[in-house]
């Protein structure tokens, strides 16, 4: 077997404690003997929400020789709330041990520059791999047969039961609901996003009246008993009487006809979109990626793709999907639909002649016109956040999940990570708090001139008179907490480490099977090496006098099986998006490695 790059590995160090193993707190040393997957990872990132459904076949798998431990790792200020992290893995049904790091000291002793990222240990207590971003159960379940195999042979491996613990089931009628929509009745329809069904309620918001879907993840089409979702969130009526439904996990967008109670599905495969698959064309032949919202605007379907950082929209009367707007690349550029860059959109509302989008992960509030142009009102960027009211260019909001259009031409804002309502008036161009106490808000929904919001973490849905003077809060403005990563003026050599997983070769039979793009906040930061290229090396400028900012990097790497005589090997698509803060200083290091996969030599 060949011989592999082996450094010890730092000790497991967070602040929150550990969660899943009965209170147990735990070092390494416990641990050996075990191979051990830590997935740093952070409840905001849809990214690290997709990772964690790659690992779950492998987990059960090799549940006899594997721990995955979660170490999570902050983007956000709530996100270093123990009681956020506690409501998150429940509500993201994780079932392996987590590990509360809310100051990243774990994140930084293993030089971790993204979200997520995985590192594997061997059962002697040694780093032997790391990966970053989607894409890599496969790569990583050769390693584990490996390692197995390996450490079976010299006696170093050990068997049994892992240290996960299940936490007690609370009873409630909903669990981390995620969007509402108001029925033509009065009674609402909920999506009961941890329990994967649909609950459609009285006026009152609390009598149920049915469900639809058993509790249970799956992708089955049906009456209210057969169907099943996987982690559902938006709502959105079509003109045809039924409702559109945000299938997340399942990558799906289906529809529930209330009359007959069954669901169909409308458009996506089941399968989660990657670079180089189809992005139109027949719904129910084109793969999508993480719906999060729908809302029918300018005679089509929108999708909020938060997944691949996307609008789409569906066509009824086709039958048919394509992009309408957004690059893929995360990040907060206006203009035309093909050239914005969003960061996970989450929350959708329409008016005549405005598509409001809530874009999660850059904290802002952007629009879309019936030309396809895309505005941002509120927010500016995917590391400035916060709790400020007044003039927009300077307010903050934190990780907002949903939007409300209000009659009087203004929008509510579900700002979820500030656990508070606020409100923008595109006449004034102020935005105010409307409430505040609300825990994790992510939908509202107008009935009767009140808003009834979704209290996600509460898991209920509250009523709110909406006020006529705003409240009154202490503002906040933050910034992630990640350190900045010192680099020195003049050339900076960027190199993005990918070692193919054993049994497989990068494939360029049909032309380059990698990619780079890389840009930068501010934009002239960089005097020479922004764009796209096909290697994944790239000698950048730093601009003078320019002290720091957020280098933008998007790779991917295509690796198929190794075997001439296999005729249509199968291939994998490693993928990454990395925002790294700088700071430049005279003594800073002239080279930025980035481990998409593999080990940086």
């Amino acid at each position: 077997m060949a011989t592999r790059a082996r450094v010890r590995a730092p000790e497991l160090i967070g602040k929150g404690g550990w969660l899943n193993t009965g209170d147990r707190q735990y070092t390494l040393a416990d641990l050996r003997g075990r191979i051990v997957i830590l997935d740093f990872w952070t409840f905001c990132c849809v990214n690290c929400l997709h990772v964690l459904d790659e690992l779950r076949e492998l987990e059960e798998k090799h549940r006899d020789t594997v721990v995955i431990i979660g170490v999570h790792s902050p983007k956000f200020v709530h996100e270093a709330e123990h009681q956020a992290v506690v409501d998150a893995v429940e509500r993201y049904e994780v079932h392996h041990p987590v590990l509360d790091d809310p100051e990243l000291a774990t994140w930084k002793q293993y030089a971790v520059r993204a979200w997520p990222t995985l590192v594997v240990i061997d059962p002697e207590g040694y780093v032997v791999a790391q990966h970053a971003g989607e894409g890599h159960a496969h790569a990583i379940e050769k390693l584990v047969e490996e390692l197995e195999a390996e450490h079976a042979a010299k006696g170093t491996l050990r068997r049994g039961d892992g240290p996960y613990v299940a936490p007690e089931p609370v009873a409630t009628h909903l669990r981390f609901p995620g969007k509402a929509l108001l029925l033509a009745d009065g009674g609402l329809l909920v999506s009961d996003t941890t329990r994967h069904r649909l609950v459609e309620l009285d006026p009152d918001g609390e009598t149920v009246r049915r469900h639809f879907g058993a509790g249970e993840r799956g992708f089955t089409d049906g009456g209210p008993d057969r169907v099943r979702f996987s982690e559902p969130q938006g709502l959105a009526l079509l003109p045809d009487g039924r409702i559109a439904v945000a299938d997340t996990v399942n990558h799906a967008i289906r529809a529930l006809d209330l009359t007959t109670g069954e669901t169909t599905t409308l458009a996506g495969t089941g399968r989660q979109w990657w670079q180089g698959v189809p992005t139109s064309g027949p719904a129910r032949e084109v793969d999508l990626s993480s719906p999060w919202d729908v809302a029918w605007f300018d005679g089509r379907l929108w999708i909020a793709m938060a997944g691949v950082h996307q609008l789409w929209t569906y066509d009824p009367e086709y039958g048919t999907v394509r992009v309408a707007a957004g690059t893929t690349n995360e990040g907060l550029v206006d203009g035309p639909g093909a050239e914005a860059w969003f960061a996970q959109p989450s929350g959708l509302a329409a008016t005549e002649d405005r598509l409001w989008v809530a874009d999660a992960e850059t904290s802002a509030l952007r629009w879309v016109d019936r030309e396809g142009a895309v505005h941002t009102a509120v927010g500016t960027g995917l590391f400035d956040f916060g709790h400020r009211d007044g003039a927009a260019g300077q307010a903050l909001l934190q990780h907002p999940l949903g939007v409300t259009a209000l009659p009087d031409g203004s929008v509510a804002v579900c700002d979820t990570y500030n656990h508070a309502l606020r409100r923008y008036d595109p006449a004034s161009g102020e935005v105010t708090t409307v409430a505040t106490d609300l825990r994790e808000p992510s939908d509202a929904v107008l009935v009767d001139g009140d808003l009834v919001v979704v209290e996600s973490a509460r898991h209920r849905l509250t009523r709110l008179r909406l006020p006529e003077e705003a409240v009154r809060v202490a503002e906040q403005a933050h910034r992630t907490q990640r350190a900045a990563t010192e680099v020195a003026p003049g050339a900076l050599r960027l190199d993005v480490v990918f070692q193919a997983p054993a049994g497989q070769k990068l494939d360029t039979r049909y032309g380059p099977s990698t990619r780079l793009l890389v840009s930068s906040t501010p934009p002239g930061l960089l005097a020479e090496g922004e764009g796209a290229g096909t290697d994944l090396f790239r000698d950048l400028v730093l601009a003078d006098g320019v002290t720091e900012g957020v280098l933008h990097v998007s790779a991917m790497a295509a690796s198929c099986d190794d075997d001439p005589a296999n005729e249509y090997p199968a291939c994998h698509v490693h993928q990454q998006d990395w925002g790294v803060p700088v700071r430049v200083t005279e003594d800073g290091a002239a080279r930025l490695p980035l481990v998409l996969a593999g080990m940086d030599a």
